[in-house]
């Protein structure tokens, strides 16, 4: 597979490995971007991995383009292992109706019930394949075929932050309060993104989920708890 080089301005610099959504193109984005960190390279600055592409941000009085282009090709040429380890996240989601405005409706587009539905989405472990649209907002995949919708005619001007959505072939869960126009079919009482955390997104590319139903009860409990700071999102380190 050809792999691009690609400037973006005189301080970054964009490596492209192909044009579609594929758990393959993820993993090697994400694989860079970690040999990147672990190798330390001169003047790089953050990497932010997409969809099919690892844009690397640079010092430009520390290095240049042509200089980390080669770098970067030494990378992805060299035998150097990045680690096989990933994040599983099992995030509470509650699946009733007053959380789930649009789960009748995507039931009846799909021609299952609602309980089939939850049960697809809850069974599935989703992979992060990027951040983005607002801070913290986790693009993941990939849903069942059942459940693959296009977007909503109709946007929302506001959905609720912890909504949990589904669209096309991925899911998400909204950080903050934002326009959405994906399908809500569940909600999560658990902050995604807080600007005074030393690591303000709790999700990242490269990270797995599992949402863990809940009832209506159990998710007023998680959510005062989350308030009070006393609620950590379980959470275990497994194989990629």
């Amino acid at each position: 597979m050809d792999v691009r080089f690609l400037s973006a301005g005189d301080t970054a610099l964009v490596v492209e490995f192909g044009d579609g959504i594929d758990r393959l193109l993820s993993e090697r984005v994400l694989r860079l971007g970690a040999l990147v960190r672990e190798q330390a390279l001169p003047g790089v600055v953050e990497v932010v991995p997409t969809f099919r592409s690892l844009m690397v941000h640079y010092n430009p009085l520390a290095t240049g383009g042509a200089a980390l282009t080669g770098q970067l090709k030494d990378l992805l040429d060299g035998g150097a292992a990045a680690t096989g380890e990933a994040r599983l996240w099992r995030i509470p989601a509650c699946y009733e109706p007053t959380h789930a405005p649009d789960l009748e409706d995507v039931a009846r587009q799909t021609g299952l019930t609602p309980d089939e539905v939850v049960r697809l989405h809850a069974g599935t472990r989703f992979h992060v394949y990027m951040i983005g649209f607002v801070p913290g907002y986790p693009y993941m995949g990939d849903l069942p075929d059942q459940l693959v919708l296009p977007r909503r005619a109709n946007p929302r001007i506001r959905v609720a932050a912890g909504s949990i959505a589904i669209a096309a072939t991925m899911t998400a869960i909204y950080p903050l309060e934002s326009p959405g126009g994906w399908h809500l079919i569940g909600a999560t009482p658990v902050r995604l993104f807080d600007a005074g955390s030393a690591r303000p997104a709790l999700l990242g590319p490269g990270d797995k989920v599992c949402f863990e139903p809940v009832s209506g009860g159990e998710f007023e409990k998680i959510r005062a708890a989350c308030q009070a700071g006393g609620y950590e999102v379980p959470c275990e380190v497994i194989q990629a």
